[in-house]
């Protein structure tokens, strides 16, 4: 069985998280229900602060909202010693909800809208990684507005293409987020940062990917960067001092995945910037990384109730769940594959092939297809592991079904982090105009 962090299958053959009985979490909160491993993600959020400290002078662990974000999250990650990258105005105000230091903020996104803008500028966000000209020229205007000045960061196109699913590259020239290298974007962009009277220019931002298994193109992009920094040195006589090297670093979704470590990941990058500075006769930039999937990815699960059991005679047998596509969009969206069991018979052997289906009118809506489990039956409880990560980020209302609750688990405690939506909530915002009222 696919087993991490606090994992352990009880004396009664069913799973725990976090000293809590699968089964009694399912009882209590009721399914569809997303179960994150806080003390997982606690212990990633020191490792990559031991890690960076053990390897760089000058850092900064800024953890990838998108991945998963709540007020309690916000709150976890600002009792680690963790930063927060933002790429919506929704994450942002979540994490002012939260109170968390709008100083240790970075704004990521290539489209930000004025109204985001002007929220980040008026609660003092600590970065802007500006992704185009146009980009700049609105901060500036805004900024000019309120009497303020925005601290920058560029984000550049390295034009390393690492070897993962083409829909999350996004360090190829060729992609909506960035400033190029090669066509002279970059250096454009930072000329128009340096002459615009509202912008503090403090460094540059690169993303590579996500999900990547190799430490290579992350010292690559990171060689890179480092090159562009010098011809910027030399170019225009100005020193650089931030370098955020975003994410991507990926984790096991099945039992044959092999990531680095994250001691590695860290490692391979300080010695790159280190090895370049002294090459170049640089100093040493502040050195910033945005884990995301890999603090939290492995850490959730998602625990469904099995429906109606489907055979197709000689072909497949189709176990039904009661999520799918709307709680977990990856598999329809990327062909993302998990692993699974089943909570409530968990040492019991695996010998039935299934496919296991969520309930949305969608056919492509294949959690998983062809996973080996105990004999299923109606009422069983199916857990799918490494869903921490881009799950109930992405969910959706799709066929007004409504999202699960999310709740963290720890030393036998449950805290419920998400109320789950109910079908009043799925209407709250729903008018009708009073041409089409019914009368009395």
């Amino acid at each position: 069985m696919f087993l991490t962090g606090s994992m352990v299958v009880n004396q009664k053959g069913h799973l725990e998280i976090g000293g809590c009985d699968l089964v009694d979490l399912a009882k209590e909160y009721g399914t569809p229900l997303n179960i994150m491993d806080e003390s997982m993600i606690r212990g990633r959020c020191r490792s990559y602060l031991k890690s960076m400290e053990a390897n760089y002078p000058d850092f900064e662990v800024i953890y990838a909202g998108k991945a998963f974000l709540t007020r309690a999250m916000c709150r976890l990650l600002e009792e680690e010693g963790l930063s927060l990258d933002v790429v919506s105005g929704g994450e942002l105000y979540t994490a002012l909800k939260a109170d968390y230091p709008p100083e240790k903020i970075y704004f990521h996104g290539n489209n930000k809208t004025t109204e985001e803008i002007n929220l980040a500028l008026s609660r003092g966000v600590g970065r802007f990684v500006a992704d185009s000209q146009g980009e700049l020229e609105l901060i500036d205007s805004l900024a000019g507005e309120m009497g303020k000045r925005a601290n920058i960061l560029l984000r550049i196109k390295p034009g390393v293409v690492p070897d993962t699913h083409q829909y999350i590259q996004t360090g190829q020239i060729d992609s909506k987020f960035g400033l190029g290298l090669t066509d002279g974007q970059a250096m454009e962009a930072l000329d128009k940062c340096l002459e615009l009277d509202n912008l503090e220019l403090k460094g540059f931002h690169c993303h590579i990917g996500s999900q990547i298994f190799q430490t290579e193109p992350f010292a690559l992009a990171a060689s890179i960067m480092m090159s562009f920094i010098r011809e910027v040195a030399l170019s225009r006589n100005i020193k650089i001092g931030e370098l955020n090297l975003g994410g991507g670093l990926g984790i096991r979704y099945l039992k044959k995945d092999s990531p680095p470590p994250i001691d590695e990941y860290v490692k391979g990058i300080a010695h790159m910037i280190k090895k370049k500075a002294d090459d170049y006769n640089l100093p040493l930039p502040r050195i910033m990384i945005e884990p995301g999937r890999s603090l939290v990815g492995e850490a959730g699960v998602s625990l469904y109730r099995v429906g109606i059991i489907k055979d197709v005679p000689g072909v497949r047998r189709y176990v039904s769940v009661d999520g799918g596509m709307s709680d977990n969009l990856r598999p329809a969206l990327y062909k993302a594959k998990y692993e699974a069991a089943l909570a409530n018979k968990a040492d019991q052997p695996s010998g039935e092939k299934v496919s296991v289906a969520g309930k949305a009118c969608e056919s492509g809506d294949m959690l998983i297809w062809d996973v080996q489990l105990p004999p299923v039956e109606r009422g069983d409880l199916v857990v799918i592991f490494s869903t921490g990560a881009y799950t109930y980020s992405m969910a959706s209302n799709y066929n007004r079904l409504p999202r699960p609750a999310v709740v963290f688990v720890r030393e036998g405690n449950s805290d419920l982090v998400v109320r789950r939506e109910s079908y009043e909530d799925l209407v709250r915002n729903d008018l009708i105009p009073k041409r089409m009222e019914k009368g009395d």
